[in-house]
């Protein structure tokens, strides 16, 4: 979407639908199993002579791989989403260091909007972290020699021994 073919008079109505190779590739950037279907719709407002407001809603059918069984995870994400193209904002990087800005909407002005990696930029944003498909637990596991005592998960908390503690030093106050 070229921005200067756009009217600057009125909003421009934004309605994006990805086809079937995009959404696979979608699913690749996002290192997922798949994206079955998204959709961002939304308005263009220009600001002044040359920047533009975009404000979006989007919504999309994921799967992920459970991070307990690997298990595929169906989720429904709806959310929503605002950037600021500004002529004169630069975004490249001249030292090793980067600050996070504090308007994280603001982005530079560029001559067309690539509305796919919007999208694909909000999902990844809005992905859950940990998808796990429900009643997934991760099982006990013990590694040792045989005829050893195994570590267990609760001999590696550092605060698991304190109630034996305090019931001996209590039974040991009584005498």
């Amino acid at each position: 979407m070229r921005l200067s073919d756009l009217s600057r008079r009125k909003p421009v109505p934004v309605s994006f639908v990805p086809d079937t190779e995009t959404l696979r590739q979608m699913a690749k950037d996002l290192d997922i199993l798949d994206v079955q279907k998204a959709r961002m719709d939304g308005k263009l407002t220009a600001v002044g002579d040359r920047d533009w407001d975009l404000t979006a809603k989007f919504a999309a059918t994921v799967t992920q791989a459970c991070v307990a069984t690997l298990a595929p995870v169906r989720t429904r994400i709806e959310d929503s989403l605002e950037l600021r193209f500004r002529a004169g904002v630069d975004d490249t990087v001249t030292d090793s260091e980067m600050e996070m800005p504090d308007d994280d909407s603001l982005e530079p002005l560029p001559t067309s909007l690539d509305l796919t990696a919007i999208l694909l930029e909000g999902l990844s944003l809005a992905l859950p972290p940990y998808p796990r498909v429900e009643g997934a637990a991760l099982d006990e596991t013990n590694f040792t020699e045989p005829g050893k005592t195994p570590l267990r998960d609760e001999d590696l908390r550092p605060f698991a021994g304190l109630a034996d503690l305090k019931r001996k030093l209590g039974s040991s106050d009584d005498t």
